[in-house]
């Protein structure tokens, strides 16, 4: 079965990706995507890609897509994850620490994330 997303790298993309598989100095992800174009350009199938870097075959289709679409860079690089919101602003968070660096309430031997959840939301810093 011929792939949809065939992967031709060029003389000094594969130099590039050589190196950089070589060096172990970029993260193990980068390094992984690395591979799978170096083995995608060798011909290997999917499943033998998979194998051999012990990564799920969508992974390896997910990166032979963003190749062949948008070029190198973008096959390696990750894109920028939202994450979850802040629920504290930079005023809330020194307070915070401020509160972690005192004294615990009398009774205490130290501040429970309970105690300072409860703390902030007294302070009308937090709601939760």
């Amino acid at each position: 079965m011929r792939k949809k997303n065939n992967v031709r790298l060029k003389k000094d993309e594969k130099i590039f990706l050589l190196e950089l598989a070589n060096k172990g100095k970029e993260s193990a992800r980068k390094i992984k995507r690395a591979n799978i174009l170096l083995l995608a350009d060798e011909g290997k199938a999917d499943k033998e890609i998979s194998e051999t870097i012990k990564t799920s075959q969508s992974t390896i289709e997910r990166t032979r897509k963003k190749y062949v679409e948008n070029g190198l860079c973008y096959a390696l690089e990750e894109l920028p994850r939202s994450g979850a919101p802040k629920s504290l602003d930079g005023r809330a968070e020194a307070l915070l620490i401020a509160t972690v660096c005192s004294e615990p309430p009398e009774g205490r031997t130290r501040w429970t994330m309970r105690l300072l959840e409860d703390h902030l939301i007294e302070l009308n810093v937090s709601d939760a």
